[in-house]
């Protein structure tokens, strides 16, 4: 008796819950048809426009503009001249046939997109043929327009919502658009308002007659908030501008804010290539790039080995820890020498053969041996290498490296900062710190991102703290509070110790690796960096032509502009890097620029032919460190 007592009650249940899904579905969902209105009403939601998107200086990224779905309601429909219809949409009839079984298979009793983005004359000319069409409308949609063509990267994109998304989330219907990667992703609940709702009457001949109780029970949308970004637009656009036929990111931030001056990826995309009708078309040849992958941010997401500005770091951490000073010095004849064997050797073109190098000196020549000497004495300090890593790992990850910083865009890594315990499970013998010597000069197992090395030199030209950085700088011209971009996160490293690093930083644009960038009237404070490269084609390990980086900032007291520059096989840090990264402060801080013969050296170099070359089996020769 139990059991089918208990039978009873959960079919009763199961029920009950069909009917509360199916009255959902019917009458709260379904946006063409209210049983308690009756059939000769219907409601159309009215779409909000999206939030406007400016920069810094108030220029105008990202604007609005009309466009116009033919919307279907399957069930509604009754015999049509097919014929006549599918001329006035310019279909053939097998597409009408396509199109109408798609929308039967979604949901014959809910709207559903049939053409989408009309012209706005293919409108004027439908809109007053459409009631001869019953279960057929006309739609107005709201789609983005990007006046500035940059900055795709940062800005994203719309694109319609999936089924996925509409089960999930009530607001959302079938051909709604929804914000994709980027800001428009990010602040999706901020920009895309809040729909209205219409109620309008219609006669036998399904013809709209007017509002229904004059409007009364309509409820108005509400207009999503406009976002002013820390970009700086005419930055962005200059550093597009010297990144055409190269791979690589820059990341440009103000340490005084942690705000993101430039975001720039190359190769990138004209941001209107992912607006309309074409937007299908050019997402499948964008996202299927996989030589030049225009949608990878890789001032955000690419993983790059730091190189020799790490050498910074590992400076800072050997002065916390008492094992250098400035006084200290270490003697390099054309490398240092970590192990018995003749291979266990690292070489350096410092240019400085048995001489006595001093803290500032290394770090304007870039000298491995001063730093590999270094880094020993920091890992070896107590003669227990694994407690000394831990030592250094928690200095280094202090910097916001070997972590997702948290910045407000929805995309990032974490990069690598090992540990004691990375090797211990690593290495099955006893290790020490010759057995991970290439941390000293940022390669070995060390990884970053453009935007987390930027973040960290940023620590750096504030002698000690940063500002996590982000890129939203108001929202409905109400400055952003929240306390996890506006509160400073200290390093471990005391601010006494960062003045010889600066000023070793400065001598690398007197008369170190950058002394044939100098910015007149401005000290630029820098590091350059060569970093080796390896990829694998045909299941074979192949050494490319090097990485060019650079991390600087300017000028060296209150400075305004930290930079990070990415150039993938560009060599030397010099070579690339530095120039460009040379010219984007000279745009920042004079706003225009009068050393033309660097940019339009930097212009005209394109690496294109190299990158599809070193795709190919035969082996390619690699610049040096």
């Amino acid at each position: 008796m139990k059991r089918s007592l208990l039978l009873y009650f959960l079919i009763l249940a199961s029920g009950l819950i069909l009917l509360i899904r199916l009255f959902q579905i019917q009458v709260i969902k379904a946006g063409d048809y209210n049983p308690i209105l009756g059939a000769e009403v219907k409601f159309v939601f009215d779409d909000p426009e999206r939030g406007y998107v400016y920069d810094r200086n108030g220029k105008l990224l990202v604007a609005n503009q009309l466009s116009y779905d033919v919307m279907i309601i399957p069930n509604e429909v009754i015999p049509l001249d097919t014929l006549e219809f599918c001329r006035l949409l310019k279909i053939d009839k097998e597409d009408f046939k396509k199109r109408f079984q798609r929308a039967e298979d979604y949901a014959p009793y809910l709207p559903y997109p049939f053409l989408k983005q009309l012209s706005k004359e293919d409108y004027a000319y439908l809109q007053e043929k459409m009631h001869r069409f019953q279960g057929f409308y006309i739609q107005k949609r709201i789609i983005r327009d990007y006046p500035t063509k940059s900055a795709a990267n940062v800005l994203g994109y719309i694109s319609e919502v999936d089924q996925r998304i509409t089960k999930n989330d009530d607001y959302y219907e079938q051909g709604d658009l929804i914000g994709k990667a980027g800001i428009e992703q990010q602040y999706e609940k901020v920009l895309r308002g809040k729909k209205g709702k219409k109620y309008l009457k219609r006669d036998r001949f399904n013809k709209i007659t007017g509002s229904y109780m004059d409007g009364k029970i309509d409820s108005l949308a509400e207009n999503g908030q406009d976002l002013t970004l820390t970009l700086d637009s005419e930055l962005q656009q200059y550093g597009e501008y010297l990144m055409r036929g190269k791979r690589g990111g820059i990341v440009a931030l103000e340490p005084s804010s942690g705000e993101i001056l430039a975001l720039i990826t190359a190769p990138s995309y004209d941001p209107n290539d992912m607006v309309g009708r074409k937007r299908a078309r050019n997402s499948t040849l964008l996202f299927h790039d996989s030589i030049h992958k225009p949608m990878f941010d890789r001032g955000l997401k690419a993983y790059y080995s730091p190189g020799s500005p790490f050498k910074l770091f590992n400076a800072l951490v050997g002065l916390q820890e008492g094992v250098i000073d400035t006084h200290t010095s270490f003697y390099c004849y054309n490398g240092y020498q970590y192990g018995k064997r003749q291979h266990e050797f690292m070489g350096c073109h410092c240019g400085i053969y048995g001489k006595p190098i001093r803290l500032n000196t290394a770090i304007a020549k870039s000298c491995n041996s001063y730093f590999a000497n270094t880094y020993k004495r920091i890992i070896e300090k107590n003669n227990n290498p694994s407690q000394g890593m831990n030592q250094w790992n928690q200095h280094i990850e202090s910097f916001g490296l070997g972590n997702f910083l948290g910045y407000d865009l929805p995309q990032g890594k974490k990069g690598l900062i090992p540990d004691g315990s990375f090797y211990d499970k690593k290495n099955t013998f006893r290790w020490n710190a010759s057995t991970n010597i290439s941390n000293a000069i940022g390669q070995g197992e060390i990884i970053t991102t453009p935007i987390q090395l930027a973040n960290a030199t940023a620590a750096i030209a504030n002698r000690g703290h940063f500002y996590t950085p982000h890129i939203v700088k108001s929202i409905n011209n109400i400055p952003i509070t929240d306390s996890a971009y506006t509160v400073l996160k200290k390093t471990t490293i005391k601010r006494k110790f960062f003045e010889p690093v600066i000023n070793g930083m400065e001598e690398v644009f007197k008369t170190g690796t950058g002394k044939y960038y100098p910015l007149k009237g401005i000290d630029i404070c820098g590091k350059t960096g060569t970093v080796e490269n390896f990829i694998t084609v045909d299941g074979k390990k192949k050494q490319l032509v090097d990485h060019s980086i650079l991390v600087a900032f300017a000028p060296k007291e209150n400075p305004k502009i930290v930079l990070a520059v990415f150039i993938e096989n560009g060599g030397y840090g010099s070579t690339f890097a530095t120039p460009i990264a040379s010219l984007m402060i000279e745009k920042y801080l004079k706003r225009n620029i009068e050393r033309k013969w660097i940019e339009n050296s930097m212009v005209k170099k394109d690496l294109y032919p190299y990158y599809l070359e070193s795709l190919k089996p035969s082996t390619i020769e690699t610049g040096t460190d």
